[in-house]
């Protein structure tokens, strides 16, 4: 596929890795039926999942695969959480982990986190604090034999993998790994913009999992979403199509759910998504647990 990746600028970015956090009053998750549940959440070091796992059935709120990054600057958190894009590299900066190598592998807005995969034995290295600096790649990229198409938090490795190698014509080929209406859709929708952040498929009442076949939903998942237009932000627009990735699990309160940061959108169906079982970063890269299946965690 023609590119400007040779026009694209390279920049580190550097976030430091985020502790877990429960602001007070907050110990509480109310559910849609009322009922009040404390489980983990965002940040940190979390060891037993990552890319290619369930973003459904672990006993979570919100949590986030691998490793959290976030830094207390809010200038520089912004651009680390706008510049850096999925399957950017990453490197340990600090730490007796320094100079292992991970790659990034989604956003989650509210709490401006950028997630990154780390193999297991890295993790066991790495700490609270530790530094990690992603060659941020990516943003500005463009289709040049499909104008109609806008890209966004998308690496071009990461591009060439997801739909370089599909047989292109007058509309781009992308393997996904469910479709998703846009009325499943929810918090985040209406942000003036998609370079950061995510937003989340309602799946915080049981039946709707039941229903809509997404509880097979996977961390890393590449999925489509129907009539939803992100190139200036989150809106509904019949016809448009989105293209996201899974980020972090399901979430107990009303309106939330798995988030989905977006990778591509288009308003007059030049997006063909496919059903593909292997339509996830963890597959196409060769990260998370799956990668490794004597992880003792």
């Amino acid at each position: 596929m023609k590119t400007n990746r040779e026009e694209l600028i390279e920049q580190a970015v550097l976030g430091e890795i985020d502790p877990p956090t429960v602001p007070g009053g907050r110990e509480w998750r109310i559910s849609p039926e009322g009922k009040p549940i404390a489980l983990p959440g965002v940040g940190g070091i979390t060891y037993n999942c990552r890319v290619g796992d369930s973003a459904v059935n672990f006993k979570a709120d919100h949590v986030e695969p691998g490793v959290s990054l976030k830094t207390d600057k809010t200038a520089a958190n912004n651009a680390l959480n706008i510049l850096a894009c999925i399957g950017n590299k990453a490197r340990v900066a600090s730490g007796d982990a320094k100079g292992e190598r991970g790659t990034v592998t989604g956003k989650h807005g509210g709490i401006e986190h950028v997630m990154v995969d780390f193999p297991n034995e890295t993790l066991e290295k790495l700490t609270i604090g530790d530094k990690v600096q992603i060659r941020a790649f990516g943003m500005g990229l463009e289709l040049r034999d499909f104008p109609g198409v806008s890209l966004m938090n998308l690496s071009p490795d990461m591009l060439d993998i997801i739909a370089g190698a599909q047989p292109q014509n007058e509309r781009l080929q992308v393997p996904v790994a469910l479709t998703i209406p846009s009325e499943y859709m929810g918090s985040g929708i209406g942000q003036s913009h998609v370079f950061s952040g995510d937003y989340d498929i309602q799946l915080s009442i049981d039946a709707i999992k039941e229903e809509s076949g997404l509880n097979g939903l996977r961390l890393g998942d590449i999925v489509a979403i129907e009539d939803q237009y992100h190139t200036f932000g989150r809106s509904y627009k019949k016809g448009a199509l989105s293209i996201g990735i899974v980020v972090h699990t399901l979430c107990v309160q009303s309106g939330h759910g798995p988030g989905v940061t977006t990778l591509m959108t288009c308003k007059n169906g030049e997006i063909e998504p496919r059903v593909t079982e292997s339509a996830n970063i963890a597959d196409m890269l060769g990260i998370g647990n799956l990668s490794e299946p004597d992880n003792s965690h």
